[in-house]
């Protein structure tokens, strides 16, 4: 009987682990993208959030309201690379954690 405890310990403590390890993961995307003409580089974390823009010196001369549509397109396309990055890691952890879960012994 000890070794059933010790057995489902082990795997307790090896999903907690896997868990912990997805969380780091998706903590740590973040994705920079840069618009075509260089003027605007934005910076995203894992759900799509703006870490951080950065604009050229000659970004300016652009006109509020095209700086304002090239920010906009910047950002929606980082977010969607950070949304695809999170999308592999989630199904990784999935497919992973399913042969876990499987893997019990009956």
């Amino acid at each position: 009987m000890n070794w059933e405890i010790d057995e489902l310990e082990s795997r307790a403590r090896t999903q907690l682990s896997r868990m912990q390890d997805f969380s780091d993961r998706l903590g740590a995307i973040a994705v920079r993208e840069t618009s075509p003409d260089g003027m605007v580089s934005i910076e995203v974390d894992g759900v799509g959030g703006v870490r951080g823009i950065e604009l050229s010196p000659q970004a300016g001369r652009l006109g509020a309201s095209r700086l304002g549509e090239t920010i906009v397109a910047t950002a929606a396309l980082a977010a969607q690379r950070a949304f695809a990055r999170r999308a592999r890691i989630t199904e990784e952890f999935t497919e992973s954690f399913a042969e876990l879960l499987g893997s019990r012994p009956r």
